[in-house]
């Protein structure tokens, strides 16, 4: 059995004051396959002590020096492609194309980042005034289980390009993920405690976090109800605060598209990351007048799926990651019968053979209203909704009628129609005619989506502040 008891503490590999401990599940087989020792407030003061110190030093690096950090880690972290595309599988349970992929988006974002820092006006003038761009100081990094090395690349990247340093909590769920993770900052020698690393639960290193003075920046991407709270907490300080957080996102399929490739983009829109994934597709628009076509196409695709068998490239869809969350989407594909909804294909329970794990079986529902549960509210499970319109203009509506704004996708025959309708789109990025991704641009969402961006120039200047010298002389 696996022990994870080491956090990274001003370059050092430590053991947590923290005693509490949390088993780890595999969630193939439910079986204990590990624990984690969990840091507690303690071990949070000594991490954010020693980035306020290192902060001194760091926010004086010279761009160059920023850019060096960030290829290290780069680097590093290509050298454990194939040790955290493994641990992806058994720690999570993704699927290994899945898992390959997102240990290749992290890697990549480190590079596309290095990329951002040498091109970014850090000084620039403002009429005949001077403008630097000066980091905000010690950031707070609070990210999920559903993809670990991403999510921390994805702000750490920007942290460090900005010249902050970070004390990082990842999810207590991903200890293995994490350790390589860990292990891959010590190698790429980068100076003691720019990088701090706390395994712990949300209410105590998350929580310490959130109050500590010394702590003026927070970033986290998770749940609407966690990111309010972490909103509020911040306050008291005046925090710079960074959420990305839920989602219901739209699929479009207008009238004109090619029903026979949109319903299965849709259907890997919806089903992205096993359906946990904040940007999945999980409402489908289509035309009313074509709704037997696309039940048809959904349940042909979705039974085409190949679930479980993980380590099989074929395999698209992974058990949820743990009890819990298998629990939940259970609940809401039960809800969703009891509210009238059609099961297209799936419904509740275990795909046959995979009982011993936390699997559900990939669901559809037709006969779905949008003011239904299923479609108002976030699943994290592969389970969509089909929910008609008559018109062009009421599927806009209906996509914007969620206290969500993240992400969306519109399918039509027209590239300009399909530009027309995204743009009418209340969601920080909408995928018009295919499942695109663009790691420069922004990322985030409206509304119950969060506030401020991820990646790009939009993720660096989350963490720098803008200071203008006035007067005779000062403009570059």
């Amino acid at each position: 059995m696996n022990v994870y008891d080491k956090i990274y503490i001003n370059g050092q590999f430590v053991k947590p004051l923290g005693t509490e401990e949390l088993e780890l599940i595999n969630p193939v087989n439910k079986q204990t396959t590990g624990k984690v020792v969990l840091g507690n407030v303690e071990d949070t003061r000594n991490a954010i002590e020693a980035a306020k110190a290192a902060f001194k030093t760091y926010a004086k690096t010279s761009v160059e020096e920023r850019v060096d950090i960030l290829s290290r880690l780069h680097e590093s972290l290509s050298q454990r492609f194939d040790k955290l595309t493994e641990a992806t599988v058994s720690e999570y349970g993704a699927p290994v194309t899945v898992a390959k992929m997102l240990t290749q988006i992290a890697i990549n974002a480190l590079s596309d980042m290095k990329e951002t820092a040498q091109s970014y006006p850090y000084i620039r003038a403002a009429g005949t005034a001077k403008v630097r761009m000066e980091p905000v100081g010690v950031v707070g990094v609070i990210t999920p289980w559903n993809a670990n090395a991403t999510h921390l690349v994805n702000k750490i990247g920007p942290a460090l390009a900005a010249g902050c340093t970070v004390v990082v909590k990842p999810s207590e769920f991903s200890a293995a993920q994490t350790e390589i993770f860990m292990e891959a900052v010590h190698a790429a020698n980068i100076p003691a405690g720019v990088i701090n690393i706390v395994n712990g639960k949300g209410e105590v290193v998350g929580e310490e976090i959130t109050r500590h003075s010394d702590v003026t920046g927070i970033t986290f991407t998770g749940s609407t109800a966690i990111g309010k709270r972490i909103a509020a907490g911040a306050a008291a300080n005046l925090k710079r605060v960074t959420l990305e957080l839920g989602g219901k996102s739209p699929t479009v399929i207008l009238d004109d598209a090619d029903f026979t490739k949109a319903v299965p983009l849709a259907v890997g829109a919806g089903f992205i990351n096993s359906g946990q994934a904040c940007l999945a597709g999980t409402r489908v628009l289509v035309p009313e007048s074509r709704l037997e076509v696309v039940k048809r196409l959904m349940a042909t695709t979705v039974e085409s799926l190949k679930v479980g068998d993980l380590w099989n490239e074929a395999a698209v869809i992974g058990p949820m990651v743990n009890q819990q969350q298998f629990e939940r989407v259970q609940r809401y594909i039960n809800q969703a019968i009891e509210d009238g909804a059609e099961v297209v294909v799936g419904g509740a329970g275990s795909p046959q053979g995979l009982e011993d794990g936390y699997y559900v079986k990939p669901t559809v529902f037709s006969n779905v209203t949008n003011d239904m549960t299923i479609a108002q509210e976030e699943v994290f499970g592969p389970v969509l909704s089909i929910i008609t319109y008559k018109t062009e203009e009421e599927a806009i509506e209906i996509a914007n009628d969620t206290p969500y704004g993240l992400q969306a996708f519109v399918f039509s025959g027209s590239t300009e129609r399909g530009n027309r309708v995204a743009e009418q789109i209340v969601a920080g990025r909408i995928s018009v005619n295919g499942l695109h991704d663009e790691p420069k641009a922004p990322f985030g969402g409206f509304k119950s989506s969060g506030i401020g961006r991820d990646h790009g120039t939009y993720g660096i200047e989350e963490y720098l502040e803008p200071k203008a010298i006035l007067g005779h002389g000062s403009v570059m």
